[in-house]
């Protein structure tokens, strides 16, 4: 499942500690399924029962995030040690600038056993996602008023759970530059690169016919028509990404995509580096990208640091810490 680490322009607790919190995600991730398909295999009436109420006990996130006031405090004053795994990113011992963190709670609710693991799959995900939404749009200090939109948006769902964990996820970010601010096309940093992704999609089977111009033409069954040209965007994003990461004197590749995935795109003269990915390709290219099985990389997160700095976060303090 790919990590949420900024939605819009909305407070993520990523922006925060980009080295603690993607691997404490995968580690409770795991957790919390393996927990919960051994609960659906032993039948376990107390989570899947609609007549009683699933029980705190089971809430390993609750565990996870719990820790003493002290380390609030401590946490504003001084910054934690960084651990080092060879080949891999660092782990933090504790979570530096910003002091501990609520303790939010992920519990799964079902009205009904899944007849199947892959159906409790589904469900665990789909619960899960609304989790994500929270770490997206909140911190201990700060919170962002998530458009209802996004809960209902099949692209995010998308990244966020057709991915492996090890994909960090900035979905229609507003980034910050020269005070003004600029919406970008969504990227996926993975252990080995950026991607910025632009989607072509609209009914089965259309055809799209590239050129340099600023407007394509959209060819469907029943009628032709011009959209704007998808590089125009796709170009700005990868440009902004790159030019960040030199920056921060980060060597890392930016790569651009324009995915079709319902339809065909037709560009004889395309750019060397654009990388078109549409209904004919798309299954190999869908399935390599699954199998990267990489664990997080040190580079991988000095960069999402990197584009995070630039990013506009709009928030409003919590009541509690005014």
């Amino acid at each position: 499942m790919g990590q949420l680490i900024k939605l819009q322009d909305y407070v993520s607790r990523y922006e925060q500690d980009i080295y603690l919190y993607p691997s404490r995600f995968v580690r409770l991730k795991k957790q919390h399924w393996e927990k919960l398909k051994m609960a659906w295999e032993n039948n376990d009436h107390a989570i899947f029962s609609p007549s009683v109420e699933l029980q705190t006990k089971n809430n390993e996130w609750h565990t996870e995030e719990k820790q003493p006031f002290i380390s609030k405090i401590k946490g504003f004053l001084k910054p934690g040690k960084q651990e080092e795994e060879e080949d891999s990113a660092p782990q933090k011992t504790a979570i530096e600038e910003t002091g501990e963190e609520e303790p939010f709670k992920f519990e799964t609710n079902f009205s009904y056993r899944p007849d199947t693991v892959e159906d409790l799959k589904y469900q665990f995900l789909d619960q899960l996602f609304r989790f994500q939404m929270k770490w997206a749009s909140s911190t201990i200090l700060e919170k962002s008023f998530v458009e209802k939109k996004f809960y209902y948006d099949t692209r995010l769902k998308y990244f966020l759970q057709r991915f492996p964990d090890t994909y960090l996820v900035l979905f229609k970010p507003l980034f910050l530059l020269k005070k003004a601010p600029i919406e970008l096309e969504t990227m996926m940093i993975g252990p080995t690169g950026i991607w910025c992704v632009s989607f072509l999609e609209e009914e089965d089977m259309s055809v799209f016919l590239g050129s340099k111009e600023k407007f394509w033409v959209k060819r469907g069954k029943t009628e032709e028509k011009r959209v704007l040209n998808p590089l125009l965007a796709l170009n700005r994003t990868g440009k902004i990404a790159q030019q960040i990461l030199k920056l921060e004197g980060i060597d890392f590749p930016v790569y651009k995509l324009l995915i079709s995935r319902n339809g065909y795109i037709d560009f004889p003269s395309t750019p060397y580096d654009i990388q078109i990915i549409e209904k004919r390709n798309y299954e190999e290219w869908f399935s390599n990208m699954r199998k990267l099985r990489s664990p997080l990389k040190h580079v991988q997160l000095k960069g999402a640091k990197a584009l995070l700095q630039h990013c506009q976060t709009t928030s409003i303090r919590r009541p509690d810490w005014d």
